[in-house]
């Protein structure tokens, strides 16, 4: 079975007033997510919307401003995407979205092989995520019309490792 890995299109990242606003590119790749959301529900694959969520006063903004606060309207999922009655929302604190969630046991309960991953940043959470389900020996296609950064330089970057290095596929 196949899952779509929607990483951090969240309010504090993707709206233009958010607290660690992505850039416009991240506005960008809204409507291939939508597209690829739709695409997945109507196969009946997995879809699990991952979410950057902190407590107050959370170590990481010491080198990012204070975003994606639990409880916060910038740590909400953006208004554009439609939320499935059987979508998995996996909340996390990290980088990748393996650390202290239950998303490997998830993906080992859906039987899941392959992952689909769109979203943002791609130097970070996109890439510390892919590079965690390569680990897992899942087959990975990142979108290149699905992922964005606030850093093109690193943005590249991540592609090209995530390619090159983990194994992913890059379409």
């Amino acid at each position: 079975m196949k899952a779509l890995f929607i990483i951090d299109m969240l309010k504090d990242f993707i709206n233009k007033d958010g607290a660690l606003y992505c850039g416009d590119a991240s506005r960008e790749i809204i409507p291939f997510v939508k597209k690829k959301i739709e695409e997945f529900h109507n196969n009946r694959n997995l879809i699990v919307f991952i979410c950057d969520s902190h407590k107050e006063e959370d170590l990481e903004f010491k080198m990012f401003p204070r975003h994606c606060v639990n409880g916060t309207t910038g740590a909400e999922i953006i208004d554009e995407f439609f939320i499935g009655k059987k979508d998995v929302i996996i909340k996390k604190n990290r980088y990748s979205a393996f650390y202290h969630t239950n998303l490997d046991q998830t993906l080992k309960d859906k039987n899941i092989g392959e992952v689909h991953v769109v979203g943002v940043c791609t130097s970070i959470c996109v890439m510390d995520t892919v590079g965690d389900l390569r680990n897992r020996d899942l087959s990975v296609i990142v979108y290149k019309n699905g992922v964005a950064d606030f850093d093109q330089k690193a943005h590249q970057f991540a592609l090209e490792r995530m390619e090159k290095i983990y194994g992913a596929e890059i379409i």
